[in-house]
């Protein structure tokens, strides 16, 4: 079951760059609107939104179908994971960057992505600071790690340091998800982009209001345990030890802290 203005013809931007948002959801109702408004809302107007939903059993599907006119294309199907959705994403964009933001998810404000193209508008990789909020959309405050200053595919070796939301790639550089891992893939992921850009824009403001609790902080031990052989793959085995043990701390502080985890 598919829908969106793309089955009837495509829409002709004015101007580039076009940014396709891409919006992974599986029985969503409950945040999927504040997405899609987010999104739909943005001044920014060169914007291809997508919406891969997995075959819902609640009402996201009619949500969806309420916005349509401002969606260039929505599927639902069964898929195979989070990442089977997101690759279908990656083959259906038509823009010159991607972004996922996905159910619950938003960009900061309205001019989010006006401003971000405003920075500088032929960037490998634009990323910037998370905003961390509850199911209500209250503030959490940010997350806590924080964007460095000059981003590097090196970076990650301390963790993820910039939110999957708040990273913006170049369509062209974005290669699907490694199957083989079912919670920390988007890590591995961006490390592949990195490594192929060769101009990252650090734009100095929140990019994205991301909703707390996601898959790898439900799962712990075994996104763990993904993020080890990820870096393993990308750091080798001396540098991801050290770097490793220190993540496994920050884990362990926070657990004992009973707080959540926020990437």
């Amino acid at each position: 079951m598919q829908g969106g203005y793309r089955n009837k013809q495509d829409l002709n931007y004015e101007a580039k760059p076009v940014l396709s948002v891409i919006t992974i959801v599986y029985n969503g109702s409950g945040f999927i609107e504040r997405t899609i408004k987010s999104v739909v809302n943005q001044s920014y107007k060169n914007i291809e939104y997508i919406i891969i939903d997995g075959a819902s059993k609640d009402n996201t599907l009619e949500i969806v179908k309420r916005y349509e006119e401002n969606i260039a294309l929505w599927i639902s199907e069964k898929d195979k994971g989070i990442y089977d959705a997101m690759n279908k994403g990656l083959q259906l964009a038509k823009g010159d960057y991607v972004i996922f933001m996905n159910a619950g998810d938003q960009f900061h404000n309205e001019t989010t992505v006006k401003r971000i193209f405003t920075t500088n508008a032929n960037a490998d990789i634009y990323y910037g600071d998370t905003l961390i909020v509850d199911d209500e959309g209250r503030s959490l405050g940010p997350r806590r790690l924080r964007p460095p200053e000059k981003l590097t595919w090196k970076s990650f070796r301390m963790g993820m340091l910039v939110c999957h939301q708040s990273f913006i790639v170049k369509r062209t550089l974005a290669p699907l998800y490694d199957l083989n891992y079912k919670i920390a893939a988007d890590i591995d992921w961006c490390i592949k982009c990195m490594k192929q850009a060769k101009t990252l824009e650090n734009v100095h403001f929140y990019i994205a209001n991301y909703l707390s609790g996601g898959a790898s902080w439900q799962n712990q031990k075994k996104a763990l345990n993904e993020r080890f052989n990820i870096m393993k793959k990308h750091y080798g085995i001396v540098s991801v030890i050290s770097s490793h043990m220190a993540i496994v701390a920050r884990f362990a502080v926070q657990k004992i802290q009973g707080g959540k985890m926020t990437n």
